[in-house]
């Protein structure tokens, strides 16, 4: 069993779990879905997150996917490439395809703390 995690408004997962997958614009612009590991989360979520509320993680488990899963190094919006980011080196989780409901295994709660920074709920 192999996890990864994506951060989304609660909204938009709310709305896919109606329909039974998550698609999102990132799909749309860059032709996957931005997904992090584990230890990637909290830097992800300073980076593209501070301000947003109402956030959750959804926690994935891999060999449910049906789309193809790429680890590959991080493309941001306006960017080919993330050398001037946290993560420049890493390689990040990429979902070539709408993320079937089925492979989520839980939503959790992703509160922004009083200083704006965030927390692992898990």
């Amino acid at each position: 069993m192999s996890l990864i995690y994506h951060i989304a408004p609660r909204s938009s997962v709310k709305a896919a779990q109606k329909v039974g997958e998550y698609q999102n614009e990132s799909l749309l612009r860059d032709g996957f879905i931005h997904f992090s590991q584990h230890n990637q989360v909290l830097g992800v979520a300073t980076a593209f997150y501070k301000n947003q509320k109402d956030l959750v993680i959804l926690v994935v488990e891999t060999d449910l996917l049906k789309a193809d899963l790429k680890f590959e190094a991080p493309v941001h919006p306006g960017q080919s490439t993330a050398s001037t980011t946290p993560s420049a080196g890493q390689l990040f989780p990429h979902l070539y395809g709408p993320l079937n409901f089925d492979a989520v295994l839980d939503i959790v709660d992703f509160p922004q703390k009083a200083d704006g920074s965030f927390e692992l709920p898990f």
